[in-house]
């Protein structure tokens, strides 16, 4: 479970909770690498790649879920707003996660090390899911009938032959990252912060969502598979309070006046007088109290 409370936003960050900052650097660096390496060598499968795409498709359309194509000709009736949402796409995210976490590792330690771990945990997941279903995004699925808007209208981060792209995997759909980081980066600084406008850093995954459909990069799909992983991550790996419940010692008025050191027991109940059993009196009281004759 997450609590939300465990660090207030006034409150100065905990250093002996922050890791070492090289080490850092080198991880996240590290599993880029790793994660841009897997993504290359699952970029061969070609022919199955097209066919999850079509069955991805007859799915969705089989559930109702809504077109892409509505979200996508939103855009279309203008180029400035097609081209800003191909701005987005092509240079949003990377940028703003890792602000996120430089911003968490400096501000909010604590939550910077959860943060780091959701997101290693849901990137590793989509890097399996990338190995084990290779998937067309719609924009290059004849059947979708979708506008490819990075190549059309610019700008683009992928390559025009997608078979022979060197730098990025196109058949790597499933799930979104894009929407998958997002939802993290909204989550953390909510989670993190305390303003009352925290809320609207929920307009960043939506804002994203709207983008990676309406852009055929993405299917919805995509989105609420990446939504589970998070939600499995969540519940793997919970943020935890910074300082256990324990029993509160109330501090004494008087300021010179020593603080208590043991918790004071329960007071022993007074017995009336009336009930209290008489004590024993020697023998000599009887003696000297006695009948003279």
């Amino acid at each position: 479970m997450m609590y939300a409370g465990s660090e207030p936003a006034d409150q100065e960050p905990d250093s002996s909770a922050r890791p070492p900052l090289v080490r850092e650097l080198l991880l996240v660096v590290g599993l880029f690498v790793i994660y841009k390496l897997g993504r290359q060598a699952a970029s061969g499968h070609v022919e199955e790649a097209y066919r999850n795409a079509g069955n991805v498709w007859d799915l969705e359309r089989s559930v109702h879920l809504p077109g892409e194509g509505a979200v996508q000709s939103l855009l279309l009736h203008n180029e400035t707003l097609i081209r800003l949402a191909n701005t987005y796409y092509a240079t949003v995210h990377f940028p703003a996660t890792l602000l996120f976490l430089a911003w968490l590792y400096w501000r909010r330690p604590r939550h910077y090390v959860w943060s780091r771990r959701v997101l290693a945990a849901i990137t590793g997941a989509a890097l399996a899911l990338h190995l084990l279903f290779p998937l067309a995004p719609p924009r290059l699925l004849a059947a979708a009938g979708l506008v490819d808007t990075g190549q059309v209208y610019g700008p683009t981060v992928y390559g025009a032959t997608p078979a022979t792209d060197s730098m990025a995997n196109q058949f790597a759909a499933m799930p979104s990252l894009h929407f998958g980081w997002a939802v993290m980066v909204a989550v953390g600084l909510i989670v993190a912060t305390r303003s009352r406008w925290r809320w609207l850093w929920l307009l960043h995954p939506l804002l994203t969502l709207l983008v990676i459909v309406g852009t055929a990069n993405h299917y919805w799909l995509d989105s609420i598979v990446v939504s589970a992983l998070l939600a499995v991550a969540f519940a793997a790996l919970p943020l935890r309070r910074t300082e256990p419940a324990g029993a509160h010692i109330a501090w004494p008025a008087a300021a010179d006046e020593p603080a208590p050191t043991v918790l004071p027991g329960p007071a022993e109940p007074a017995v009336s007088t009336a009930y209290a059993v008489p004590q024993a009196r020697p023998a000599s009281s009887y003696a000297s109290s006695g009948t003279r004759r």
